[in-house]
């Protein structure tokens, strides 16, 4: 398994995923998204490993304005803006090889080994 886990220092489901590979003894690579984001070849990856960006926006979000901006923004500008405003993705977002998931997924993980 190859895993890396995008999250935030700072959020609390980004941790219980770290936890949940460290406790099992799986080797993984943590990319904190405040300093270093998804490019835009992982962006698309994890996209269509997920089912669309859609899933990676998060809906509870603290900055509405760019919520709403990216909800009615024109479908062609959208991926470059939520790549330009990594902050309102989901986290964690972890990937091992071609698969991913936005969230903690610990029951999708287990089927990973």
């Amino acid at each position: 398994m190859n895993i890396q886990i995008f999250g935030t220092k700072k959020s609390f489901d980004s941790k219980k995923a770290e936890r949940y590979f460290k406790e099992r003894g799986i080797k993984y690579q943590f990319i904190d998204m405040k300093e270093k984001g998804l490019s835009k070849g992982e962006f698309r990856s994890v996209c269509q490993a997920v089912g669309g960006y859609e899933k990676l926006i998060d809906q509870q979000c603290k900055d509405k304005n760019l919520l709403a901006l990216i909800t009615y923004i024109a479908e062609e500008d959208r991926e470059e803006k939520i790549l330009e405003n990594q902050r309102i993705i989901k986290t964690p977002i972890v990937r091992n090889g071609k698969q991913a998931t936005v969230g903690y997924q610990p029951e999708v993980w287990k089927g990973w080994s």
